[in-house]
């Protein structure tokens, strides 16, 4: 089978916190050369089912995907689903839960923000940060920036947004990994060695939390990843082969909101395809 050789299956659209349209990542994944790619946008499918609609002949391959926010007493994890079936109630059920919690969320913090520092936001620019599909910090963010009430969107956030906590509700891990699996997807844990906040997870402890994970049914692990090292993708590759899963690679590109650029997987140079992705590709292929 000829593979491709330029693969990014982890970015972001405007319909999550990414800043470009799905059009405009359309584009940019041609200008970049990427012969296969896929939309993951947090808690939601619709960036790639206007993507699936936009696609020509002669475009490069796209599968369906998504990146659930999860949490549970443990931990935080990120949950990558792909090549699911978009109409399918079990994937839209957790879709629909995951921005429910995100909508309860961003009421608490826009209240956080008016009772801690006194910023308030006019009314209709609350109803649009609520009408979007994913609404998150950094649109938040970007809001405080336009008041004046922050000089960029980074300040915004580590200086106002973080210092809000709260015991808010979040899309278990099983419960999306049973909802892409039910849905006909392949449920993977994005950039494994990567917990809370600045947390590295490594050795025993990185094991743990991927066997946890397949206790669910998780079925890979993204092993290439921006920002990921030698050793990074060695140990999470070596859990790829003893678990006999899936493997993925991915940027997380954002747009402007990450200086990531697409393509950037650490997947470039490492010679032939890894089986575990050789796999993944060969499975999506059927």
């Amino acid at each position: 089978m000829n593979y491709p050789k330029r693969i990014d299956l982890h970015m972001h659209t405007a319909v999550s916190d990414g800043t470009d349209t799905p059009a405009e990542i359309i584009e940019k994944v041609k200008q970049a050369g990427v012969e296969l790619f896929s939309v993951t946008d947090h808690d939601a499918i619709k960036g790639g089912a206007i993507i699936k609609s936009l696609l020509k002949a002669g475009d490069p391959a796209f599968i369906t995907g998504i990146e659930f926010s999860c949490k549970d007493s443990e931990g935080q994890y990120h949950i990558l689903g792909y090549n699911y079936d978009e109409n399918h109630k079990a994937i839209n059920d957790v879709v629909n839960r995951g921005h429910g919690y995100r909508v309860s969320k961003l009421k608490k913090r826009l209240d956080y923000l008016k009772k801690e520092f006194g910023f308030s936001f006019s009314e209709t620019d609350e109803k649009s940060l609520f009408a979007l599909d994913n609404p998150g910090k950094p649109h938040v963010a970007n809001m405080m920036v336009k008041y004046g009430f922050a000089p960029d969107r980074q300040t915004a956030i580590q200086k106002y947004i973080n210092g809000f906590h709260s015991k808010s509700e979040y899309v278990r891990p099983e419960e999306a990994i049973k909802g892409i699996l039910d849905s006909g997807g392949i449920p993977v844990l994005a950039h494994p060695v990567y917990g809370r906040g600045d947390d590295i997870i490594l050795g025993e402890d990185l094991e743990k939390r991927v066997k946890k994970l397949i206790s669910f049914g998780l079925l890979g692990v993204e092993a290439f990843y921006s920002g990921f090292t030698d050793k990074m993708i060695k140990e999470t590759l070596a859990l790829a082969e003893k678990y006999d899963l899936f493997v993925t690679a991915g940027s997380d590109y954002h747009g402007k909101n990450k200086m990531i650029p697409i393509g950037d997987t650490n997947l470039l140079g490492t010679g032939e395809i890894p089986d575990g992705l050789a796999k993944f590709i060969n499975k999506i292929s059927k």
